[in-house]
């Protein structure tokens, strides 16, 4: 965690000159006006538009549409309003709302802002609302922030007086004018090559659905006859319990340790059996291993190893005889499977396949060498798209990682 010096800034920052004609100034000195939350304001007769965190855009705008609007009525809408050019941030740690900044360049009615924001009003002669709202984007991803905050279970805020005692280098407002320029163009290149690469990662994800889609919904695989599932699977129903002082060391593999669509064992847990908390289901070599609940999220696993799984799985074996296993794990992450197998949606609980669901749905088996066959080129058609796919998620990497890397020469007078 960044450390933080008594003056306000933090310790990397107050080791630092600024450059030539910058000057360190608290940012307390540099705003007229600075609110946290709500406060008594004018009435509309007609209601008011009412913007809260997750109206703002990850490139700093509003997206109107999804804004709510308070009746004339309501006591919440007794809340500041918004002035061309205040500039607005998150002031709380919600995980997906962090760091969100935004300037108010007005709407055809009159907006309010929730108590989830600091909204700061800068003077117009000594900082531009624009470099104001880089500097906060810089000040989050630092994460000093986290040193002025109060802190309750699972979230924190910003304190305002720490906040504004917070110490900013300022360059003369026209430079700061032409940085945050520089800034904002090189933020919004930087949002679009992220998009073209979210484009290209999700696309190297569908190849899989579409591989297996090809595979398991083609004519030259209907032409086979078809068994159903519960002819092919047998449902093992080992269970151990805390009961049954259970003794020795096993693996537990859950939901949270198996990859989507591919069936990749990404993490698993080594535990005593003898601390056992709870029920958990056995499983051995080979056997499929599948997340009947949420199913949509399509984990399906072939054993590696023997072990320990959640309830949230079935565990199956498949006879040498009826199929090959991975042929089966393979069609049960396929798109055709999920199409097929009645998912159960009960009110107030999560969508879930029962057994005898799973067992319904119709397989059409080639003999086992034409299985075998399909197994082989699928591994090798996930092999080629997981090289794809890693290769766009390094991209995207490396491009989530420039906004930084721009905010700190920005605010070094590099630019």
């Amino acid at each position: 965690m960044t450390a933080v010096a008594p003056d306000g800034r933090s310790a990397s920052d107050s080791r630092k000159r600024p450059p030539d004609g910058w000057r360190w100034v608290r940012l307390g000195e540099a705003i007229q006006e600075a609110q946290l939350g709500f406060a008594c304001g004018e009435r509309d007769p007609n209601g008011t538009v009412q913007l809260r965190m997750n109206n703002v855009t990850g490139r700093g705008g509003f997206d109107w549409s999804t804004t709510t609007r308070v009746p004339a009525d309501s006591e919440t809408i007794q809340m500041y309003r918004l002035q061309l050019g205040d500039v607005l941030f998150n002031n709380t740690n919600s995980t997906d709302l962090v760091g969100k900044t935004a300037i108010f360049e007005g709407f055809d009615e009159p907006v309010v802002f929730s108590n989830h924001f600091t909204r700061l009003r800068t003077l117009d002669d000594l900082l531009s609302p624009r470099f104001l709202a880089l500097w906060l984007r810089k000040q989050w991803q630092s994460r000093l922030f986290a040193n002025i905050c109060n802190r309750w279970i699972g979230q924190s805020a910003v304190q305002r007086d720490k906040l504004l005692a917070l110490e900013i280098p300022l360059p003369p407002l026209l430079e700061q004018q032409r940085i945050a320029a520089i800034l904002n163009e090189q933020m919004e290149a930087v949002g679009r090559a992220r998009a073209a690469a979210d484009a290209r990662l999700e696309a190297a994800k569908a190849l899989l659905a579409a591989y297996l889609d090809a595979t398991f919904d083609s004519q030259e695989i209907r032409r086979w006859p078809s068994e159903s599932l519960g002819n092919v699977l047998q449902l093992r129903k080992e269970i151990v319990h805390p009961r049954d002082n259970p003794q020795g060391p096993a693996t537990f593999v859950g939901l949270e340790h198996i990859e989507s669509i591919t069936g990749r064992r990404t993490g698993s847990i080594d535990l005593e059996k003898a601390a056992l908390t709870g029920r958990k289901p056995q499983f051995y070599t080979g056997d499929i291993v599948y997340g009947y609940l949420r199913p949509y999220l399509n984990k399906v696993w072939m054993a590696e190893f023997d072990g320990l799984c959640s309830v949230d799985q079935y565990v199956y074996s498949v006879g040498p005889d009826k199929a090959n296993t991975e042929f089966v794990a393979w069609f049960m992450r396929s798109p055709g499977y999920l199409k097929s197998a009645p998912i159960d949606t009960t009110p107030g609980q999560l969508p879930r396949i029962r057994i005898e669901e799973v067992s319904s749905v119709e397989i059409h088996l080639p003999p086992i060498a034409e299985q075998e066959r399909i197994v082989r080129t699928l591994k090798a058609q996930v092999d080629a798209a997981e090289r794809v796919r890693r290769a766009v998620a390094e991209e995207l990497a490396a491009i989530n990682a420039l906004p930084a890397a721009l905010l700190r020469r920005a605010f070094n007078g590099e630019l």
